[in-house]
């Protein structure tokens, strides 16, 4: 057909496949300037959030797809070599699979993400899950294109379980951690969020937990890296399982010569006041006095039990309660005990001294 068209019209073709891709670029910016306005306003009106999800995860390659389109209409408008329309063909189906699985793996995070908020799960955050969820999609849409151009995938499979062998000896420790965080995720018995105390004493809120660690923020806002594989393995204690709120005991001592029922109705008392003054006191279970440890060396010991709404609210609910109760203390008139020592010297057998006879009356 090339040698029956004169140059003139060739240009003339080549003219209008130009105008076809320019056309599709201003399409592109146009469309996706107008339309997604449009849509970003109707998705405000509902009550779910996958319209959102949906939008934000097309926006980006809608411009590829208008322009793919514009370069398919080009292609055929302009008369060129049978080779180079296949190898156009080829590279256009190359964009348009991979912009979809990249459209596929953004809409997939943003429903776990958004399945997460809703329903209060966190492992919906884990990093781990969500890089797993993607990966799972790249290799589904990379597979889909290899078939597509007409490669055999077989060779492939058979290839890649011959050298996962090698592969996994050669990354023991990867494999390890990667695995253990599949299971640390899996069993949610440390999830982000949760405030745990490992057996070394390191304890933090988990901030996120990826393919080799788990990141752990300390209340001094430091970051402690712990290997997947060493956690599962440790001695954890969560402070959020399974509920977040937290007991609090506050011991108190006071004097000998105070009343035991006088020091249980105070306390009972100013900590009930204290409710909706103190920010994350609870009121249920309602606060409530122990004679513990009782009788000290030099003081009767008490023991002031309130709920917090967490572990890492105790402090400063400490810190106001303690206040609260030492002012009361002085108005009420209890005396809180210094430590007193009452000490016997007794002399070593043998080093007995005897009484300095009394001196004589003064002579006038």
């Amino acid at each position: 057909m090339n040698d029956i068209v004169s140059g003139r019209e060739r240009f003339i073709f080549y003219v209008l496949a130009g105008l076809a891709i320019a056309v599709s670029v201003a399409v592109a910016f146009i469309f996706r300037r107008v339309i997604f306005t449009w849509l970003r306003k109707r998705a405000a009106r509902t009550r779910t959030r996958v319209d959102n999800v949906l939008i934000d995860a097309t926006r980006g390659p809608f411009i590829l797809w208008c322009i793919c389109g514009g370069v398919y209409a080009a292609s055929r408008i302009a008369i060129l070599p049978l080779e180079l329309t296949r190898a156009t063909d080829k590279v256009l189906l190359v964009l348009l699979i991979a912009s979809f699985t990249y459209a596929a793996a953004q809409a997939a995070i943003g429903f776990i993400r958004y399945s997460g908020a809703s329903r209060g799960n966190a492992v919906a955050y884990v990093g781990l899950t969500q890089t797993t969820v993607r990966i799972a999609i790249i290799i589904t849409g990379g597979l889909i294109l290899l078939h597509a151009l007409g490669i055999s995938i077989t060779p492939m499979i058979t290839a890649l379980g011959i050298g996962g062998l090698a592969v996994a000896l050669a990354l023991q420790n990867t494999l390890a951690n990667t695995f253990a965080g599949i299971y640390i995720t899996l069993s949610r018995h440390i999830r982000p969020g949760d405030y745990i105390r490992l057996e070394t004493g390191a304890e933090g809120v988990v901030t996120d937990i990826t393919w080799r660690a788990t990141t752990i923020r300390t209340i001094r806002n430091n970051i402690i890296i712990v290997p997947n594989d060493r956690l599962a393995q440790a001695v954890v204690t969560n402070f959020h399982l399974k509920e977040q709120r937290h007991r609090l005991d506050i011991e108190i001592g006071v004097s000998y010569a105070s009343d035991p029922e006088h020091i249980e109705r105070v306390l009972v008392d100013e900590s009930t006041r204290a409710i909706g003054e103190v920010e994350n006191l609870l009121a249920d279970p309602a606060p409530y006095v122990l004679f513990m440890p009782g009788f000290g060396d030099f003081s009767l010991g008490f023991t002031l039990v309130v709920h917090v709404n967490s572990y890492v609210d105790q402090f400063k609910v400490q810190h106001l309660l303690r206040k609260r109760i030492f002012a009361r203390f002085r108005e009420e008139g209890i005396e809180i005990p210094f430590p007193i020592r009452t000490v016997h010297l007794k002399p070593a057998p043998g080093t007995e001294t005897k009484p300095l006879p009394p001196e004589p009356p003064a002579t006038p």
